[in-house]
């Protein structure tokens, strides 16, 4: 662990070599600069560098976590001058590397006569896991608007790569560039395209070890999927983070003035944008260019996705949606990484207590890293605290993963 005293030292000695004692004719400028970084290091390492807190019921799935996942229990430590959940959200994608990955694209035929496109890792190379038949296998989900070409996404299949795992992305209905062929998209409560792909891919490979996981929207499925189905699954377990827990929480959220100009009208636009596309195929079953109005996530899902799916009102939908209420249904080990300034996903709507209630749920909650960003390091350019978070949890459970299943 990081120690203050060696750190504000360090600071004295690089700022005595780089500023000059002659400032403003003395030595008060040294002194205000030094005093100010000083208080900084202070303020920093005492409230921001943070423990994040474990909260899990089941005493062995926690010893598992701090024997093999240890990055969980060990103090985060975010970019020292990016630490506010807002910034951290918003530079992330512009400050992450995007990783080199060659993908293999499988279109599947759904049962209502739509495709899904799949992007394969399939990792041939693999020195640890040679048999592809036997080969440790991930499906990814990316967010709402998200696909195989996030860098988050790129990043957890650098992570992979490396430990000799295949990967899988389940890119949502109609974004990942394939046509739609029935009039029908995608939402977070809608678990059936999940379940197809994830027996599709099982029925591949029934010999590989299997997991999933889903980021922001992508984890909110992924837990629906977990909460509907139980232990009937053929996953071994499952990696959340960032996910909205209680969609009226995070839609109240989004609308305050702030969030909704840096995040709410865009990400707005954006689903508007996969409707233009596909407006041929959709205005069947909605009135799109009152869809294309709307000027806000709540008036989107209003006006298009509780439409689409057949709920009453959109609170209907985001009832349906909300993992919170099924959390206490998911038959699998499952570890859940949140930051409580995430504006996407409210600490207090975060469900502790009910997580207490469920053996098979560990959450991990930063007191900084925002939604998705969780940066780390000066300049943090490859790998992030959820980076580390994703490999070493998914290690664990390919590797040691029966110390945990008869829990």
């Amino acid at each position: 662990a990081m120690d203050w005293q060696v750190l504000t030292r360090e600071l004295s000695l690089y700022l005595e070599s780089q500023v000059r004692v002659g400032f403003f004719g003395s030595g008060v400028g040294l002194s205000l600069v030094l005093g100010f970084g000083v208080a900084y290091a202070c303020y920093y390492l005492s409230s921001i560098a943070k423990k994040p807190q474990l909260v899990a019921s089941n005493d062995r799935f926690c010893r598992f976590l701090e024997e093999y996942c240890p990055v969980v229990t060990e103090t985060y430590y975010p970019t020292i001058w990016c630490w506010e959940g807002r910034m951290q959200t918003l530079l992330r994608p512009f400050i992450t590397s995007r990783p080199k990955v060659q993908y293999r694209n499988e279109l599947i035929k759904t049962a209502d006569g739509g495709q899904i496109s799949l992007d394969w890792f399939d990792n041939n190379d693999s020195l640890y896991y040679p048999d592809a038949s036997t080969r440790p296998t991930v499906v990814l989900l990316p967010g709402l608007t998200g696909t195989s070409k996030e860098s988050y996404i790129l990043h957890m299949i650098h992570q992979s790569e490396t430990l000799g795992y295949r990967c899988v992305v389940f890119n949502n209905r109609g974004i990942a560039g394939e046509d739609l062929l029935t009039p029908r998209t995608y939402c977070a409560s809608n678990t059936e395209d999940l379940e197809a792909v994830v027996h599709h891919v099982h029925s591949l490979y029934p010999l590989a070890p299997f997991v999933a996981a889903g980021v922001s929207m992508g984890g909110m499925l992924l837990l629906n999927y977990l909460g509907k189905t139980g232990r009937d699954t053929p996953l071994m377990a499952a990696a959340i983070f960032s996910a909205g827990w209680n969609v009226f929480e995070s839609i109240a959220s989004l609308e305050k003035p702030l969030n909704w100009l840096l995040f709410n009208y865009y990400l707005t636009t954006c689903l508007q944008s996969s409707i233009s596309r596909h407006r041929h195929m959709l205005e069947k079953s909605c009135d799109v260019d009152l869809v294309l109005k709307a000027r806000s996530i709540r008036e989107f899902d209003k006006q298009f996705t509780s439409v689409m799916f057949g709920y009453h009102t959109v609170d209907d939908y985001y009832e349906d949606a909300s993992p919170c209420h099924r959390l206490k249904s998911v038959g699998i080990p499952v570890l859940c990484l949140n930051s409580v300034d995430d504006v996407f996903s409210p600490s207090h709507a975060i469900p502790v207590e009910t997580a207490k209630q469920n053996a098979n749920v560990a959450l991990v909650l930063t007191s900084c890293g925002g939604h998705i960003g969780f940066l780390e390091g000066i300049w943090p350019r490859k790998c992030t605290y959820m980076d580390r978070v994703f490999k070493q949890f998914v290690q664990a459970v390919f590797e040691h993963g029966n110390k945990i299943f008869s829990m």
